[in-house]
């Protein structure tokens, strides 16, 4: 391929984020056609990604990788950070499924907003290296931002990219970068944030719950540890157990119809129960009555509730159990 005949093309890895926005700009300022991928699990959405493709109007490709990311996440090669955030496996899964459209797609080159020195665990220079070569997109990956801080990359050296022209930031302050937006008139951009639940202490702990009893989980599983209280018993089914408006109307929009069991008190205010899985008839019950107790209905009053699932609905009788008296069976 001879790039002096035509437009060199980069792909840049987008989260949406300040430096995300300065890395594309930067690029484009230097005659590059830019586009971005932003990748999407249970665990992190492209919503900021998307929003900042409409601000300053560069493609973007969203892509829902679930399935291998599960694969990676279970037994990522360097671990997990302080929760479950397996990052530099993460960020190494992501440039090489980049790369795998960057070949497809014509590109040259891929690109990040990353920014040396940043990040203590996913940004030094040992954890970008370990990117590259684990991606396999090794020499292939810029980062404007500190380009001149790092390694001299097959588009510098190929003449693709005007290394003098390149940024050389680094550490965990935002002054050059704000003063960067300033200059480039980008007024408009979220304020730095993880944005990964694999950093929430309570999302994980209920995810390592999850994975603990059941091999494969599906993406509505993930999904649903978001929302509400959630319970074990000691037979292992998970009882889900709304706390909000949102709770209940994302507990309907996430269960499975063919197998779990969906709860609300009949005449009565309740949240909305689920029951995941193919339960025995004792944590059918456990759960009636939690929907009726978590309800602060009459006590020592039969409470009638709604069962419905694949078999079809079924009136349950049962006395409200006390959210004191299940509080051992949180997860």
């Amino acid at each position: 391929m001879n790039v002096n005949q035509e437009k060199v093309k980069a792909l840049g890895l987008c989260s949406g984020g300040l430096d995300s926005i300065l890395a594309a700009i930067v690029l484009q300022k230097l005659g590059i056609d830019v586009e971005w991928i932003s990748f999407e699990t249970p665990f992190f959405s492209a919503d900021k990604a998307k929003k900042a493709a409409d601000r300053i109007r560069i493609p973007l490709t969203v892509k829902n990788i679930t399935g291998i990311y599960m694969q990676m996440l279970k037994n990522p090669n360097c671990g997990y950070g302080k929760n479950m955030n397996p990052c530099m496996d993460c960020h190494a899964l992501m440039f090489r499924l980049a790369g795998e459209i960057m070949d497809e797609r014509g590109f040259h080159f891929l690109f990040s907003g990353e920014v040396l020195g940043q990040r203590p665990m996913s940004q030094t220079r040992k954890s970008l290296k370990y990117v590259e070569k684990h991606s396999g997109m090794e020499g292939y990956i810029l980062r404007p931002l500190s380009a001149r801080k790092l390694d001299e990359t097959i588009p510098e050296k190929n003449g693709w990219v005007d290394r003098n022209k390149l940024l050389d930031i680094s550490g965990r302050g935002r002054k050059r970068q704000i003063e960067l937006a300033g200059e480039f008139g980008v007024t408009d951009y979220p304020a730095p944030a993880g944005g990964c639940l694999l950093t929430d202490k309570g999302y994980c702990h209920r995810l390592k719950d999850l994975l603990a009893h059941k091999d494969n989980v599906s993406k509505n599983e993930l999904m649903l540890l978001r929302f509400g209280r959630h319970f074990r018993t000691p037979e292992g089914t998970k009882i889900i157990v709304g706390r909000t408006m949102e709770d209940n109307e994302n507990i309907l929009k996430y269960y499975d119809p063919n197998s779990d069991i969906m709860m609300r008190v009949n005449n009565y205010p309740s949240p909305t129960v689920l029951v995941s899985g193919f339960a025995k008839e004792g944590d059918i019950y456990l759960a009636a009555a939690m929907c009726a107790g978590y309800g602060k209905l009459p006590e020592k009053v039969f409470i009638e509730v709604t069962a419905a699932g694949a078999n079809g609905h079924k009136t349950i009788l049962v006395f409200p159990v006390k959210p004191s008296e299940v509080k051992h069976l949180l997860v």
